[in-house]
C-alpha cells in the first residue's frame, strides 16, 4: 500500500485515524500495532513474519544489552555483536543473495549456482537499520531498554515511516511511545504537511517521471545530447519530489498520530558543494551512517589516510544499501570520491568562487550521479554518458526533444521554483488571517486534483519502495 493511492486516502487512513482518536490513550499503541501490520502485509502478508522476527530479535537483544551493559559489559557487547550480525545477515539474504549468486556466475567454478528468486521485502533496508540502531543506543547509554514488546514493535513498524523512512531512531520517539499529546492544531499541521507531500508526489514527481521514462526507454542510437540531458534533469526532479514528498507525508502522518519525526530533506538542490548536498539530502540516512559506521570506524580522528578509507567504506555501503546492483556501488563510490576531493582541498577553493558557479558545479555532478543511480544496465549507462557529452558524433538536438521541451516547459519552471525555499518564504510572510483562509482552500483543491490524477492515471510509481 502506498500513501498516494485512493485506497489509502479514503479507506485505510480515515479508519485508522477515527479509531485512533476514539481509543483511550493507554490502548492506542495496540491499535497502532495492528494497523501497522495490516499496512505492511497489504501486498505480501508472508513478510509480516520477517518483520516480527526482526522486532523480536532486536527487542530481546535490547533487553540483554540493557541489563548487562554496566555490570557485565562483555555479555552486553557479545549480545550487541550477535544482534548486528543477525540483522545484517537477514538484510543480505533477502536483498543481496541473488545479486551475489548472479555475480559469482561469471566465474566458471560457481556457474552452477542458481539464484533463489527471492522477492525483496518492502522497506527492509529502512526498518532493519532502524531496529538495529536501538540496541546500539542502549549499549551506548543513550536510551533505556524498552520492556514492552508492544511499544517496541509499534516503534519499528510505525506505518508512516515504515516503507521509506525517514529512518527514525528509538531515542527520537521513546517518550512519545509512552505518552503523546494530540490536539486539533497538531492534527491540522499534520494534514498540511501530508498534503504538501502528496502534491509533490502526485502532481510533480509523477508528471516529470513520465518524461524520464520516455528517454530511459529510448534507443540509444536515436538519443541526442539535449535529449540525454533533458532525461537526466527529469529524473533529477522526479527522485527528489518522489522521495521528499514521501518524507513530507510521513512527517505529516506522524504529527496526526502524536509523533515528531526529524526532517529528511532541506532543499538539497540549492547546495553549493557536494558536501552541502549530502547535509541536505536524505538527512536521516546520512546521519545514520555517520553515527553508526563512519565514527565507529575512526571517522576523521585517525589521520587523513584512514579518513579516506573510512569515507570510501561508508559510501560503498551507502551505494549498496540502495540496491543490489553494480550501478549502486558505482554511485556510492562516485560520491565517496567527490566528497574526499572536497575534503582534501576543493571545499576551501569553492568558498572563494561566486555562488552561481559553485551551484552549477554541484548540480552538474548531482545530475551525473542520478544518471548512475537510475540506469542499472552498465552498458547502457556508459552509452548514456557518451551521448550526454557528445562522444562518437552524437547529434545535438532533434525535433522530438524540442517538442518535449515545449510540452514540459511549464512544469520544469514549477519544479525549479519548488526546489527552492520560495514557497516557504511566502507562507511565512502571510499573516494568520490570510493563512486561515487560503491554506484550507489550497488543501481542499490539492486533494481534489490529486484524487483526480490518481483515479484517472495508472502511472504512480514510487522509486524508494525497492530500497
Amino acid at each position: 500500500m502506498v500513501f498516494s493511492s485512493v485506497i489509502f486516502l479514503y479507506l485505510y487512513l480515515p479508519i485508522t485515524l477515527i479509531v485512533y482518536f476514539l481509543t483511550p490513550a493507554r490502548f492506542r499503541n495496540i491499535w497502532l500495532f495492528v494497523v501497522n501490520m495490516i499496512f505492511y502485509g497489504w501486498g505480501e502478508p508472508v513478510y509480516i513474519i520477517l518483520m516480527l522476527v526482526s522486532i523480536l530479535l532486536n527487542y530481546i537483544m535490547g533487553i540483554v544489552v540493557g541489563k548487562y551493559r554496566e555490570d557485565k559489559k562483555k555479555i552486553a557487547k557479545r549480545a550487541l555483536i550477535i544482534n548486528t550480525i543477525l540483522n545484517v545477515a537477514l538484510l543480505v539474504f533477502f536483498k543481496y543473495f541473488d545479486f551475489i549468486i548472479e555475480s559469482l556466475n561469471v566465474i566458471p567454478v560457481f556457474s552452477d549456482l542458481k539464484p533463489l528468486g527471492i522477492s525483496l521485502p518492502i522497506g527492509i533496508s529502512f526498518y532493519t537499520f532502524q531496529a538495529m540502531s536501538y540496541p546500539i543506543d542502549v549499549y551506548r547509554g543513550e536510551t533505556k531498554y524498552q520492556k514492552s514488546f508492544l511499544k517496541f514493535g509499534t516503534y519499528v513498524a510505525l506505518f508512516p515511516q515504515l516503507i521509506a523512512g525517514p529512518i527514525v531512531r528509538y531515542t527520537d520517539v521513546a517518550n512519545s511511545l509512552e505518552k503523546r499529546h494530540i490536539d486539533a492544531e497538531r492534527v491540522a499541521k499534520g494534514i498540511r504537511r501530508f498534503m504538501i507531500g502528496l502534491s509533490k508526489k502526485v502532481l510533480l514527481a509523477n508528471n516529470i517521471g513520465q518524461l524520464w521514462d520516455v528517454f530511459n526507454a529510448m534507443n540509444m542510437d536515436e538519443m541526442t545530447i539535449a535529449g540525454a540531458w533533458l532525461g537526466a534533469v527529469a529524473f533529477t526532479f522526479q527522485i527528489y519530489f518522489d522521495f521528499s514528498g514521501y518524507s513530507d507525508m510521513a512527517i505529516g502522518l506522524g504529527e496526526m498520530l502524536g509523533f515528531t519525526f526529524l526532517e529528511n530533506f532541506n532543499y538539497p538542490y540549492i547546495s553549493k558543494s557536494i558536501t552541502e548536498f549530502w547535509r541536505r539530502w536524505h538527512i536521516s540516512l546520512s546521519s545514520w551512517f555517520r553515527d553508526y559506521v563512519y565514527i565507529p570506524l575512526g571517522g576523521n580522528r585517525c589521520g587523513i589516510k584512514r579518513q579516506i578509507i573510512n569515507i570510501l567504506i561508508v559510501w560503498s555501503i551507502t551505494g549498496l544499501w540502495h540496491g543490489a546492483s553494480w550501478n549502486f556501488l558505482l554511485w556510492g563510490l562516485y560520491y565517496g570520491i567527490l566528497l574526499m576531493i572536497e575534503k582534501l582541498f576543493l571545499l576551501k577553493k569553492l568558498e572563494k568562487i561566486p555562488v552561481v558557479f559553485t551551484h552549477m558545479y554541484t548540480m552538474f555532478f548531482v545530475i551525473g550521479g542520478w544518471v548512475i543511480f537510475a540506469i542499472e544496465d552498465m552498458g547502457r549507462l556508459l552509452k548514456y554518458f557518451q551521448t550526454m557529452f557528445g562522444i562518437k558524433g552524437t547529434r545535438a538536438i532533434s525535433s522530438e526533444v524540442l517538442y518535449y521541451l515545449r510540452d514540459y516547459a511549464l512544469i520544469l519552471i514549477i519544479l525549479i521554483i519548488a526546489s527552492t525555499p520560495m514557497g516557504k518564504f511566502i507562507y511565512n510572510k502571510m499573516n494568520d488571517k490570510v493563512k486561515n483562509i487560503v491554506v484550507p482552500v489550497l488543501i481542499a483543491v490539492a486533494l481534489v486534483i490529486c484524487t483526480g490524477y490518481l483515479v484517472d492515471s495508472t502511472y504512480n510509481p514510487f522509486l524508494y519502495f525497492r530500497f
